[in-house]
């Protein structure tokens, strides 16, 4: 897979274009951050009574309802959250009757799971910051960037792949590279990864392991250490040097619990378990899963996120973190 830094990349296509941004949330705020700090002209797009309204007037921006963005932008990126983007589109896009409009998404679950049909006028392409908000405003003010994935999924101009690399350059992550896909690759690596490392795993195995050793006997400031607090150190290393590179920065001990013991917690049945994980959201029944929830007004998170807050890995945290 080719690399893409900035010198390999033309920034002209986004050239004398008015960018226009719809949200001003995770991605949508430090986004447009990096477009003002590259000179790029952009205005924000937001709901009447949008709390984020404010902030978005006191960086600079000028706010607008969010017809109003479509009358005046070339390029629309909707960065509002993923269920929220068929409505948007549909409710001020799909009526315009603007021509040459290009859209362009961050991540694409709207596109994959058919919420959001795209007009057969429209560019549509998705550019993917690998890192969360905050990270790539803070690459870019640092001068690096997070690396970025581009996909072109409607090309009625037949310039979309140069704006949507153009746009990945101008938001920092030709910095580091960016790399082309497909929507459906990015879309459904980015769930798997979250559901069975970054998020599902990861929180499951932490909090596991944390009560095995409260069942055990520990205290909980001693489990919490060990089992929260220290991910950070480890995982940091990881980033930074690969899991071979971390093994080469711990200490012996931990290094031969690694090889010794780590195919005993994380076995085959762990891997049976990711590989029906991976196969429910290719079927497309992780989409209708989470369409029932967002329908019925999201139980099912409510109710995991009150029992967390009340979970004593949760107590041990807010008392000393």
């Amino acid at each position: 897979m080719q690399r893409y830094l900035d010198a390999d990349i033309d920034a002209t296509p986004l050239a004398g274009k008015t960018i226009g941004i719809f949200g001003y949330g995770n991605q949508a705020c430090p986004q447009a951050l990096n477009l003002k700090d590259g000179g790029y002209s952009v205005v924000i797009g937001l709901r009447t009574g949008s709390p984020h309204r404010e902030t978005a007037e006191q960086s600079g921006f000028s706010v607008l309802d969010i017809p109003e963005v479509v009358k005046q932008a070339d390029l629309l990126m909707l960065l509002v959250p993923d269920d929220q983007c068929a409505p948007v589109y549909d409710a001020h896009i799909r009526t315009s009757e603007k021509t040459g409009l290009a859209i362009g998404f961050a991540h694409g679950l709207c596109l994959q799971a058919g919420w959001l049909k795209p007009d057969p006028r429209h560019d549509i392409f998705l550019v993917a910051p690998k890192g969360q908000g905050r990270g790539v405003r803070q690459k870019f003010q640092d001068g690096s960037g997070v690396p970025g994935l581009v996909a072109v999924h409607q090309d009625v101009s037949g310039n979309t792949e140069a704006l949507a690399m153009a746009y990945a350059k101008a938001i920092g992550c030709a910095h580091t590279g960016v790399f082309q896909t497909s929507v459906s690759e990015e879309t459904i690596s980015d769930l798997f990864s979250e559901q069975t490392v970054l998020c599902g795993g990861l929180t499951r195995l932490i909090r596991m392991a944390y009560e095995t050793l409260i069942e055990a006997g520990f205290s909980a400031p001693v489990a919490y250490f060990e089992c929260l607090y220290e991910v950070k150190l480890i995982a940091d290393l990881i980033h930074e040097k690969g899991i071979a590179g971390m093994r080469e920065g711990i200490s012996s001990a931990a290094l031969f619990g690694d090889i010794h013991e780590g195919d005993r917690v994380i076995d085959s049945h762990v891997r049976e378990n990711m590989r029906q994980t991976l196969a429910r959201i290719q079927s497309g029944e992780f989409f209708q899963a989470f369409q029932a929830e967002i329908d019925s007004g999201f139980p099912e998170v409510r109710d995991a996120m009150l029992k967390d807050r009340a979970h004593s890995i949760e107590q041990a945290h807010r008392l000393l973190h």
